[in-house]
């Protein structure tokens, strides 16, 4: 299967894609450190990159003619500052709002499904209107802007034709399936919440819908508070273990108490992910890259960090400040430093043979910016078997026609 990947960045939603067995046709990224992330471990023949065929430039200044209509993957995540927490709230009126840019790549290349990822500010009232312009359009690709015409005016327009009817069944039109999403419940060690939207194109048939979480914050809670198994796993004496939290002591009873077992497994923690990993302050040698202490972390109102034994808070696109604190971890005994990069990839589920190109505040940026990939590859697998399943159906059909 045949797959192009938008805003790559560092490659997170691009590997993820990879790992559940698409074959790239392009890979477009126009940030040069990013980009210089891929190349060098293309140059070192990192097997599930070494054959993309990278591209850095803007995505509205690639050649869409080389890529053959009909591919079965459209996968990327378009800038997220205008919609971000952090960012100016601009949405349409921001210059890096490439959604009409993915829109009409959609249009252009007419692909049996995509995936594509934004923050969670996406889903802000403020940007309800918005939210709903975007899905639409993916709903109704052919259906584009007219010259002259106000983005409200065409979501109006959109509205009049999808309660019309009228387009269903006609042209170009997908099934779409939005997803606000927990990373954490998915068995990433961050409490990283994303939106999803997945799309199918109408013709193909396919009723999908989100993958079923695997991982739960309820599941945590009974590992360390009721069986204890938890601190057993990482070698934590009962004397050395924290107090249980006051705030859960009630649904810890409740967990306790319940004879039904869990089905899901525990939340993944910052302890789960980095046990294995030495502490980058440390002088004995390691074999770890981008594995380096760097200083200066510190606690101050927004500036926190991520507390050990629960899943990282969502790592950002920052080094210093308030976006840095997320990228901070508090110890046992309550003293903070910040993550290395190696951990912050371990946290983005990055392997660890991945390595990042730049300073401490390039490489930062890649990976909050990035997709998880122990995720990425999720969704991908399960788009995978939809389309897979429509193939499996079509030569069914084919060899009844071939039989009559």
């Amino acid at each position: 299967m045949k797959s192009v990947e938008l805003f790559a960045g560092a490659g997170g939603l691009a590997m993820g894609v990879s790992l559940a067995g698409f074959e790239s046709l392009a890979v477009v990224e126009w940030d040069k450190w990013a980009c210089d992330t891929v190349r060098e471990n293309q140059k070192r023949g990192y097997p599930l990159v070494h054959d993309w065929p990278l591209w850095e430039g803007d995505v509205r200044n690639f050649d869409w003619s080389s890529i053959p209509e009909g591919i079965d993957l459209l996968a990327g995540g378009p800038p997220c500052q205008p919609f971000s927490m952090g960012g100016k709230h601009k949405a349409f009126g921001d210059e890096r709002d490439m959604f009409p840019s993915t829109v009409d790549i959609v249009r252009r290349l007419k692909p049996k499904s995509f995936i594509i990822e934004n923050v969670k500010g996406l889903t802000r009232s403020s940007f309800a209107n918005y939210y709903q312009y975007i899905l639409l359009q993916l709903e109704f690709p052919e259906v584009s802007r007219r010259q002259h015409e106000t983005w409200m005016d065409h979501l109006r327009r959109l509205q009049e034709e999808k309660s019309s009817g009228a387009l269903h069944g006609k042209g170009l039109t997908y099934n779409v399936v939005p997803t606000l999403v927990n990373a954490a419940d998915y068995g990433v060690p961050q409490k990283r919440e994303r939106v999803f939207i997945v799309g199918f194109r109408a013709d193909l048939g396919v009723e999908w819908s989100f993958p079923r979480p695997t991982h739960s914050f309820d599941a945590l809670l009974h590992s360390q508070w009721v069986t204890g198994e938890y601190w057993e796993k990482h070698g934590i004496s009962k004397a050395k273990r924290p107090d249980e939290p006051e705030r859960f002591k009630t649904r810890i009873k409740k967990l306790g108490s319940s004879f039904l077992p869990l089905e899901d497994n525990p939340w993944r923690t910052v302890r789960d992910a980095l046990t294995d990993i030495p502490d980058p302050r440390s002088t004995c040698p390691h074999s770890f890259r981008n594995h380096n202490f760097q200083d200066g972390a510190k606690v101050y109102k927004g500036h926190t960090g991520s507390p050990l034994d629960l899943p990282a808070k969502t790592l950002k696109a920052g080094d210093h400040g308030v976006p840095g604190g997320e990228n901070m971890m508090v110890m046992s005994d309550g003293s903070v430093r910040y993550f290395s990069v190696r951990e912050s990839a371990r946290l983005q589920t990055f392997p660890d043979g991945y390595i990042f190109h730049g300073s401490w505040t390039e490489t930062m940026r890649q990976l909050g910016n990035a997709v998880p990939v122990a995720l990425a590859r999720r969704i991908s697998a399960s788009v995978a078997e939809s389309l897979a399943e429509v193939q499996i159906r079509a030569i069914s059909r084919s060899k009844s026609r071939s039989v009559a």
